[in-house]
């Protein structure tokens, strides 16, 4: 798991990578609005800890995610995918 340090008073937990991929495929294929809100809050999460590593490809990835669960959980009527295209490139850069 990653930590992600707050004004070095408390520390918030970030989820495996594992966890938020299997949440990402849920909210893709399911969109259930509630999970996927707080996941997109995660991923942003993670996003700053790989910014800080420098770790752009990863960031890039996380942030295509991100996308995909938006444009899957909150424009139903805009899309029709049902599989993820970015959760690949998240497991090859992070």
């Amino acid at each position: 798991k990653f930590l992600l340090m707050s004004n070095f008073v408390m520390a918030e937990t970030i989820p495996t990578k594992y966890k938020i991929l299997k949440q990402s495929n849920d909210c893709i294929k399911n969109s259930q609005t509630k999970v996927c809100k707080k996941l997109v809050s995660e991923i942003e999460k993670l996003q700053l800890i790989v910014f800080d590593q420098n770790n752009f490809k990863c960031q890039s990835s996380l942030l295509g995610l991100q996308s995909e669960i938006i444009e899957t959980s909150f424009l139903k009527n805009f899309s029709n995918k049902r599989n993820s295209f970015m959760i690949p490139y998240v497991i090859k850069n992070c």
